[in-house]
């Protein structure tokens, strides 16, 4: 429960980079959306369970240029992110399909040979937060 509770902090936290201080303005409201709140992944499949062990925390922030295509690769590890900029479309093997734009977040699969490319007209970028334990994968390539 505890990973969760940091996982959705974290990524709360992360829709605000780049964003400028309100501290500055006193009277500035704090503004809190939750993007996702899920016991599934994008493609529909639940969640396993946490492993037993040291929780670990990896925040990866990727950049993807326009034409790239990421490894086909998989996640042992539960996963989330969003998309800060550009364009990103996931493709899993069995032939599903998600298109993110910036700002969109996503609740990777788990144990599902997948891979991104970024089809759009500038770079992509996205920041991943990985919930795992010490000595783990967090990303398998084929």
């Amino acid at each position: 429960m505890k990973r969760i509770f940091l996982l959705a902090t974290i990524l709360l936290l992360s829709v605000n980079v780049g964003a400028k201080s309100a501290a500055k303005n006193s009277k500035a409201k704090i503004e809190v959306a939750q993007l996702v709140k899920t016991t599934k992944s994008w493609n529909g499949a639940g969640l396993p369970n946490y492993p037993q062990g040291q929780p670990e925390i990896t925040i990866l922030r990727i950049k993807i240029p326009v034409g790239a295509k990421l490894p086909m690769h998989e996640h042992p590890v539960i996963n989330a992110g969003v998309l800060l900029s550009g364009e990103l479309t996931v493709k899993t093997v069995n032939g599903k399909i998600l298109y993110l734009k910036a700002g969109d977040p996503i609740v990777e699969v788990v144990d599902t040979w997948h891979y991104g490319i970024n089809e759009g007209k500038q770079p992509a970028e996205i920041i991943v937060f990985y919930a795992g334990t010490i000595g783990e994968k967090i990303t398998i390539k084929k």
